[in-house]
């Protein structure tokens, strides 16, 4: 193919928004946007770019963790198509470096003490020892504000037309660190997951979706004792869940703790930043979880459960509710059982309201900026950094947006209008799923340095049951949750990882004790002592000052 010095990009019309309005008013229930209306997500990525970036053999060393997704296909992230079509258009090539899946983290240490580092690290900086503040102070990545300014258009536009955006993607003295993974359409790409309930069990036993913490014992108590799933034995599940290293033991029921005014952290309480299991209201919470246990509504299993002991209890029919998402959580299951069992179905459930009024979230919604995403390092020399910031700006132009979303036009993807329709490639693909496939073209279904576009999301829905669980899950008030994109001094950092890792440990065991029985919930003002003893005030204040600091950028 033959290269042009330059190509421009011409973008005549700025996309709308595919959210209603409505969406911007906390705890309101609304339909996800059509297919067919582009979404706020693009408007800032319309710049003009000059193709190829250099003609000259140039090549980027670029380290980050492979994912399951793209090795069912391929070899490594420079096999993905998007990635391949950006190496013809920018005349740039990438050498890849992938450590072994699951030990991504212990190669990052061992990388981070080596003066033989890559040019560029993908990667979660919030599991960096230190952050990335450690990382700068080391010199062991660069500040990019400056590079952004002179050789990326499309962030620097993306940026300075989000405030939100520009907020989360500086670290409190206004350093820009790394090319993120945002999701400027942030409340949908980010209400995917939530409460699924088997809906053919609703419709059997006669029975409305639950909204408040009653309705869930009365559905749940149906669900135990009138044999829902008709096989004239009491084995049903009402609530399941899969235990993981982020939910062990009954970590998972803190998805009902918002109904009562709390969460299982540090929260908002009164304009404070409180920490939610200190609070009369968690104790409350802890009440009612501990007799829908006695009582059998929730499975005893949940502590032990991996994900195929899970897959099963679901695909068996006796797992009656459980959180999950729209896709891992319900289209799964969905194509599974229409063969066997035809009659099953799934609905998302918004979140219960309880004693505090309100279907609050425990998840932050809003946020943009996530902590995934590429730096440069310090061992990339300075004639190279300018040809790499352009490449890397070349992700956020119209046209690397829709590369690293959708894939090939043609291929993976076609358009109607504005609407995004994935071809059989992806959607009925014979030997791979859907995601497995789409990866092997985009970077959507996984996580990159890209502007996350929800028409993605769109294209992917098969049934009209997730986009209503998108429009339920999306709405939660979050008014609880404090900002996730908070930093840390090396101090403060140093002080969380030796006060608040024993805390949380403690929270886990004791949640699960008093659940479960094994501890009388007259141990309860006990506990209440301890984690204050343990120097819960000291990470509170921490927080504080923390969110003082996110406020002033």
């Amino acid at each position: 193919m033959k290269k042009h010095k330059f190509v421009l990009i011409v973008c005549s019309t700025l996309l709308t928004t595919g959210l209603l309005a409505a969406c911007a008013d906390k705890g309101s229930e609304t339909a996800p946007s059509p297919a067919n209306e582009s979404p706020k997500a693009t408007e800032s990525a319309l710049t003009s770019i000059p193709l190829p970036i250099t003609t000259e053999p140039f090549t980027i060393n670029y380290w980050r963790a492979n994912d399951a997704k793209v090795t069912a296909s391929l070899q490594n992230f420079g096999d993905v198509a998007a990635y391949k079509k950006k190496e013809e258009l920018t005349g740039i090539k990438v050498k890849w470096t992938h450590p072994p899946l699951g030990q991504q983290k212990d190669q990052f240490n061992l990388l981070m003490a080596t003066n033989n580092m890559p040019d560029v690290i993908y990667y979660d900086w919030s599991t960096a020892v230190g952050g990335p503040e450690k990382m700068l102070a080391d010199g062991r990545i660069i500040k990019l504000n400056e590079y952004i300014d002179q050789y990326a258009p499309n962030l620097k536009k993306l940026i300075e037309s989000d405030a939100r955006v520009k907020k989360e993607i500086s670290l409190d003295d206004g350093t820009i660190y790394m090319f993120p993974f945002i999701r400027s359409d942030a409340k949908k790409l980010s209400g995917t997951t939530g409460l699924i309930m088997r809906k053919d069990w609703l419709d059997k036993l006669n029975l409305k979706e639950p909204k408040t913490i009653d309705e869930w014992y009365t559905v749940l108590k149906a669900f135990r004792e009138k044999d829902p799933n008709g096989n004239g034995k009491q084995d049903e599940l009402p609530f399941s869940a899969a235990a993981n290293s982020s939910s062990p033991g009954m970590v998972g029921l803190h998805t009902f703790a918002p109904a009562y005014g709390v969460t299982g952290g540090f929260q908002f309480k009164n304009g404070k930043i409180a920490y939610g299991p200190l609070e009369p209201e968690y104790k409350a919470f802890l009440e009612t979880m501990s007799k829908w246990y006695a009582e059998g509504l929730i499975d005893p299993e949940m502590i032990t459960n991996d994900a195929k002991a899970f897959d099963y209890k679901v695909t068996n029919n006796v797992a009656g509710s459980y959180s999950g998402g729209i896709f891992s959580g319900m289209s799964k299951y969905m194509n599974l059982m229409k063969d066997t069992n035809p009659s099953f179905n799934v609905t998302g459930v918004a979140r219960p309201t309880g004693p505090a009024g309100k279907a609050y979230s425990s998840n932050e919604l809003s946020r943009k900026v996530t902590n995934f995403g590429e730096a440069i390092t310090s061992s990339a020399s300075k004639e190279k950094i300018k040809y790499i910031v352009q490449w890397m700006d070349f992700n956020y132009s119209q046209q690397g947006h829709d590369l690293f979303n959708f894939g090939i036009e043609g291929e993976s993807y076609t358009k109607e209008g504005n609407t995004i329709k994935f071809t059989d490639k992806i959607m009925k693909n014979e030997k791979l799923t859907y995601d497995q496939a789409l990866a092997s073209y985009a970077l959507s279904i996984m996580d990159g340095p890209i502007n996350q576009d929800p028409r993605y999301l769109d294209a992917l829905i098969g049934f009209d049951s997730q986009r209503e669980a998108n429009a339920l899950w999306m709405n939660a008030d979050e008014s609880l949750t404090i900002p996730s994109s908070l930093r840390f001094t090396e101090d403060e950092a140093r002080l969380r990882a030796s006060v608040l890792t024993p805390i949380t440990t403690y929270l886990n065991e004791m949640m699960t004790k008093f659940i479960v029985g094994k501890a009388p919930m007259s141990d309860y003002d006990k506990f209440v002592q301890t984690i204050k003893s343990m120097g819960i005030d000291q990470i509170i204040k921490v927080y504080e000052d923390s969110y003082a600091r996110y406020e002033k950028r």
